[in-house]
């Protein structure tokens, strides 16, 4: 199709674009996200027919979702939109609006917008990191989303943090049950916590600190980069990506793609290695605008 539509559903916001036929964004559109699973349907479709109705002209449609599709069953699973779990959500969107509807994980649907027309366009392999209030990844190969058999691919904020020290023992209870989740110390929580203790959530103003000199905030991001670069040179041991891409609210940190680096060196098994990593170019626009490219040109 000539026009491709992509949309973020949030829990507290939606977010639709349309891609005109040479990728170039012609229409975006934001609204809050209805309370419950069949409102948010309605809305959705309406979001869509809108749109088509502006452009004058059909699309294919794709979205994005904070969570993704069990092979198994067909329904959500592990959507912090409540509403969503337990719902055929592809099905019953599809069958509002007659056509089929490609749905991802948002963290598949920034690093497909990257790889795809961003930081890390014509890459071979691409990884692409979300910090933020949680922590997610996802993979993309020659321009391709991988998902893998239980779509669990990128799913690395639940694996642990790897080559632990004694002073990160005993390891931190993440949500999920387990212990040593990287999200536990990888999110902006996680940063809150480092600089001021327990309780604390909001990371937003502690590189502003650090930058007046603020000897704990200067500290608490030293340790943050030390994990997340022993945690991205455990990917590229396994993945050997082309390409890094970093994202969401702790992407922006200063000068962390420059530090990264040669702190994950001594962690890579190879003689030689120089990690590329990279800011994300489309900003908080990525994952609505990768939504579209869940269907390729």
């Amino acid at each position: 199709m000539s026009y491709r539509i992509g949309i973020d559903l949030g829990g507290t916001k939606i977010e639709i674009l349309v891609l005109g036929p040479e990728g170039r964004e012609i229409l975006r559109r934001r609204t809050a996200t209805p309370a419950g699973y069949g409102a948010a349907l309605n809305t959705l479709a309406e979001l869509v027919r809108q749109a088509e109705a502006e452009i004058g002209a059909h699309a294919s449609v794709g979205i994005g979702i904070p969570g993704s599709i069990s092979p198994a069953t067909g329904l959500v699973k592990n959507a912090n939109s409540n509403a969503l779990n337990g719902h055929p959500f592809d099905k019953d969107l599809g069958a509002l609006l007659n056509r089929e509807i490609r749905v991802a994980n948002d963290a598949n649907c920034f690093a497909l917008s990257e790889a795809s027309d961003g930081a890390a366009a014509g890459q071979h392999i691409v990884f692409g990191v979300i910090l933020g209030t949680g922590c997610g990844g996802g993979i993309v190969v020659d321009g391709k989303l991988l998902e893998g058999r239980h779509r669990l691919t990128g799913e690395w904020g639940h694996t642990p943090l790897p080559w632990p020290r004694m002073d990160e023992m005993p390891m931190r209870t993440c949500w999920c049950g387990h212990t040593g989740c990287l999200e536990t110390y990888l999110a902006g929580p996680a940063l809150a916590f480092e600089c001021d203790g327990p309780g604390a959530r909001d990371a937003s103003q502690i590189p502003a600190r650090a930058a007046k000199g603020d000897a704990k905030a200067i500290a608490a991001l030293a340790i943050h980069a030390d994990r997340l670069a022993r945690a991205l040179a455990n990917i590229t041991n396994i993945l050997d990506p082309d390409a890094i891409v970093l994202g969401g609210g702790l992407s922006n940190l200063p000068n962390l793609a420059e530090t990264l680096p040669p702190l994950m060196q001594p962690y890579i098994f190879s003689d030689s290695c120089s990690p590329n990593i990279v800011r994300n170019l489309h900003g908080d626009s990525s994952g609505v605008r990768g939504a579209a490219w869940l269907w390729p040109a």
